[in-house]
């Protein structure tokens, strides 16, 4: 959440920040008043705290000297039941004051575009000439089946829409992608981080929007956990009240996981294929920093991911967030879009984020200088390549007329110095198109 200290001392530019997400302002004026009234009754509770200590001393004195102390202890045993009152009355206060803090969206970059809906997006960046194929284009899924490299009939009966069953070269890719990647990432100095695949709530309500998150994260039934959507999860959460010593920082950290979410919404998850699914492989990049350095390794980030596309030859764009498509908890937000030839569309492979010190402030994940000065870390990630949708990718717009497909040059030594994925088909391909 934002930091309330802050808040308190420069309100003017929490209510801009709002007129520009297009929220009502009035928010941060009865967030204000609850902050007010909580703090007020935090004083009172302590100043009776501190009365109750200073009664028993002096109750303690008289004793000692043997003089009359009934007026005192009268007093004293009137306070636990006013004390009491009072610490109920501020831990309501303070539980509703946090989730009226939620309310309130993270500061915005001020490059961050303004925009009603994600239709004001802003293309950043095209690199790339869109693949324009010599003969019909088919669509990942003809593909697939047509080479038997997976199954989605099989993985339907077996865990419901939105899974799937990958076979032979195909399934070799995937795990050629990760194995490239994580070599890649390892290159450029960043730590290898394999996260636990479940977190808590405390963690999943600190990386975003958890009434959002919820309806797409699977919950384990009678316990205080969610299997992750994300290795950025797990690896926000490892440093979850430990503070580092700013000589190690940045922390540049990167994960690869099992992916799990519902893909729950207005898209639906029906599609059949690879490109939305439940199920999915993701490399993450992730970065802990000093805050002064958060948008240098923005940069970066970026920089990583497409230097990645580039190395698999795919045409990509850089699409930026518009103010109302940012998720509350994000600073600034880019998305690596590459280019399907079946659609004739860009179609997100990656995003990127800064949450400057939005979800480590939750998890109480700090810095400290040599001078002994703590604060709160900034909190940066980004994909580094989530294979399905890159296979996807490959599959499209690396399609020869005989239905095969070629294998990007940086991936053949990760499959066995493979160039072509099923070279020795014969059978002529059916389109699946009605």
């Amino acid at each position: 959440m934002i930091d309330l200290k802050d808040l308190r001392e420069q309100p003017d530019k929490y209510i801009a920040n709002m007129k520009k997400k297009g929220r009502d302002e009035k928010i941060v004026y009865q967030v204000l008043k609850l902050d007010e009234q909580w703090r007020d009754i935090k004083l009172r509770a302590d100043k009776l705290r501190h009365e109750r200590n200073s009664i028993s001393e002096q109750i303690n004195q008289a004793k000692k000297k043997k003089t009359d102390a009934s007026q005192l202890i009268k007093k004293a045993r009137e306070i636990p039941e006013k004390l009491g009152r009072l610490e109920s009355e501020e831990k309501d206060l303070y539980e509703t004051l946090n989730k009226r803090l939620l309310e309130i969206p993270n500061l915005m970059h001020p490059d961050v575009p303004v925009g009603k809906s994600e239709k004001d997006n802003k293309v950043r960046k095209v690199v790339g000439k869109p693949t324009k194929l010599k003969f019909p284009a088919k669509t990942h899924v003809e593909l697939i089946e047509f080479l038997d490299l997976g199954d989605f009939d099989a993985s339907a009966k077996v865990a419901g829409s939105g899974f799937y069953y990958l076979k032979k070269d195909l399934a070799l890719l995937n795990r050629a992608l990760i194995n490239f990647t994580v070599d890649f990432m390892e290159k450029k100095g960043y730590v290898f981080i394999e996260p636990p695949l479940m977190m808590s709530r405390k963690v999943a309500a600190a990386a975003g929007d958890l009434v959002a998150f919820e309806k797409a994260l699977y919950k384990i039934e009678g316990e205080d956990l969610y299997l992750i959507p994300t290795a950025e999860h797990g690896i926000l959460g490892m440093l979850s009240d430990k503070t580092i010593p700013e000589e190690q920082l940045p922390l540049k950290l990167f994960g690869y996981s099992m992916c799990l979410r519902k893909e729950v919404g207005s898209h639906g998850i029906n599609e059949k294929g690879l490109w939305r699914t439940h199920q999915f492989n993701k490399v993450e990049q992730f970065i802990f920093c000093k805050p002064k350095d958060s948008w240098k390794y923005y940069e970066e980030l970026r920089k990583n991911s497409e230097e990645i596309m580039k190395k698999l030859k795919l045409p990509y764009r850089i699409l930026e967030m518009c103010t109302a498509d940012l998720g509350d908890w994000k600073a600034r937000t880019e998305d690596i879009e590459v280019w399907r030839p079946t659609t004739k569309t860009y179609g997100e492979v990656g995003s990127l984020s800064n949450c400057i010190d939005y979800q480590a402030r939750d998890l109480n994940i700090r810095g400290i200088s040599k001078s002994g000065e703590r604060y709160v870390l900034h909190t940066l990630n980004n994909t580094a390549l989530a294979t399905s949708r890159v296979m996807v990718a490959i599959l499209e717009n690396f399609q020869q007329k005989d239905g095969t497909v070629k294998i990007p040059s940086v991936l053949q030594k990760y499959m066995g110095g493979k160039k072509v994925i099923g070279k020795k088909a014969k059978k002529k391909i059916v389109s699946l198109k009605k």
